[in-house]
């Protein structure tokens, strides 16, 4: 996500130079380095009915909306950051801090966009404007039942050590699995406590030594410090739990039955996962590379607890000792 900044005249005046030459707006955007969004919205915005797009007038326009209105009525930059942030699923106060976090300064305060939105939804009547805020929490869908066939030397989480608990070490993770209206298909989802970088891997069928293998697979890469241990809850595909301990020496832990709340972390990410992957979708059916999409949205999105860092930020700077632009894994 780019920073925010205000549109210049110098960039209005390539605008208009460029929707001259016929240039088209994805165009525009990538030779301005800004967002396909911005650029629309900006023509849409300032273009007069006679005069067609002109740079004087554009930034006349936006001079004269800054002396009246919200903050966000006013300052055309800013409500254009501020609303891709929300359409790539950033809630207020992540994107309030993370732009405070870029400039150094506080920009815009959380409820200041929260009072926007819900300005626009009373003021247009149009629902849409709700999907730009945080949804409320949403069923998980169907579950397994049965639980474990039978206990096979499972370790208690209040046998867990109190340091993993504060989220301050490295390398303690959770794993669950996102399950859909039908029941088969899932995903196993593996969420790291400290830097809450979250990964989901495809399963057409959910049994122990598949959910095993796969866990075993994405963990094996990382340094030992970075796969200390890792938290269950009680679902028989956590069965083949000893196989993570035999070859990679990660302890296990088990939540208490009906106690999903005993491993938030995961809950939580799973809860927000469910905005861009609802109970109602085939998961097969999904493309690889659009549930990579939605993971390095989630990953690229930065959190409260972190600073305002992100996810991703912050586990790349674990895996490889210093801070770059990461993908949506470790590897």
């Amino acid at each position: 996500m780019s920073r925010y900044t205000q549109l210049s005249l110098e960039e209005r005046c390539s605008i208009a130079r460029l929707r001259e030459a016929r240039q088209s707006i994805r165009q525009i955007a990538a030779a301005l380095d800004r967002q396909p969004s911005t650029i629309a919205r900006e023509l849409k915005r300032n273009t007069g009915n006679r005069i067609g797009y002109q740079p004087a007038y554009a930034q006349a326009q936006t001079s004269a909306r800054r002396w009246s209105g919200s903050r966000l009525e006013r300052d055309d930059d800013l409500r254009d950051a501020v609303l891709d942030r929300l359409a790539a699923g950033w809630s207020p106060e992540q994107i309030a801090g993370r732009l405070a976090r870029e400039e150094g300064r506080r920009v815009i305060c959380h409820e200041t966009i929260y009072r926007f939105v819900y300005a626009q939804l009373k003021r247009t009547n149009d629902t849409k404007w709700r999907l730009y805020l945080p949804r409320a929490k949403i069923k998980r869908g169907w579950r397994t039942k049965g639980g474990w066939p039978r206990s096979q030397g499972k370790c208690s989480i209040h046998d867990r050590p109190d340091d993993i608990a504060s989220r301050h070490i490295p390398g303690h993770w959770e794993a669950d699995c996102m399950l859909f209206r039908t029941p088969g298909p899932a995903f196993l989802i593996a969420h790291e406590r400290h830097s809450r970088i979250t990964l989901a891997i495809p399963q057409s069928r959910l049994s122990a030594q598949t959910v095993a293998d796969c866990l075993a697979d994405l963990l094996k890469p990382l340094a030992p410090h970075l796969r200390r241990s890792i938290t269950f809850d009680n679902g028989a595909e956590f069965y083949r739990h000893h196989q993570l301990t035999s070859q990679l020496g990660i302890q296990t832990y088990f939540c208490d039955p009906r106690a999903p709340w005993q491993k938030g972390g995961i809950e939580n990410a799973i809860g927000r996962l469910r905005r861009a992957l609802p109970t109602k979708i085939d998961p097969t059916a999904l493309p690889t590379q659009q549930l990579d999409a939605i993971l390095a949205n989630y990953n690229n999105t930065p959190r409260k607890c972190l600073g305002f860092k992100t996810p991703a930020e912050t586990f790349q700077t674990l895996h490889f000792g210093c801070e770059s632009t990461p993908g949506s894994s470790p590897g």
